[in-house]
């Protein structure tokens, strides 16, 4: 009987562990250039680093629809061969809560139709955050659509409470 009532608990507080759910995220924020500095390496390559701030208000669905997103980022670029742009997204929702995102993501160029087009596909996360974002993880997958100026970052994945 007692090993019964083991068995019952341990069942009891597994099942109301996982039992939280977890909130979807799915926005696209067109990022505006605030601040931006450029570095072209002299070695008669594409080669070039860019360190930008960008920021812009997402629209979507869940926990950062509304929110002021700023991205702070790394832009390593190597035309037409890769990149490798990292950095963080600081969403500030509409109620003031703040959660921090680090990003990466792997640039590739491609060629269709005999024009240059660049793809970027990568991966956020939950890092750290302040009020509702204090005690979640998120993780999610980020593409980012240069459009010849502002960039349309599209972020779907979702969050949870930490264990």
């Amino acid at each position: 009987m007692k090993m019964r009532f083991v068995w019952l608990f341990a069942a009891a507080i597994l099942t109301s562990a996982g039992s939280a759910p977890a909130a979807p995220v799915a926005v696209e924020v067109v990022l505006e250039t605030q601040e931006s500095i450029r570095f072209d390496f002299a070695d008669g390559t594409k080669h070039f680093v860019l360190a930008v701030r960008r920021e812009g208000v997402a629209e979507g669905t869940g926990p950062f629809a509304g929110a002021t997103i700023a991205e702070i980022g790394w832009h390593d670029v190597n035309p037409p061969n890769w990149g490798s742009p990292q950095g963080y997204l600081q969403v500030t929702a509409p109620n003031g809560d703040v959660a921090v995102l680090r990003w990466k993501v792997t640039a590739i160029f491609t060629k269709p139709e005999g024009k240059l087009s660049l793809r970027n596909h990568g991966i956020w996360e939950l890092t750290g955050g302040t009020g509702q974002f204090e005690r979640m993880r998120g993780v999610g997958a980020l593409t980012i659509l240069p459009l010849g100026g502002p960039n349309k970052f599209t972020l779907t994945g979702e969050l949870g409470p930490a264990p």
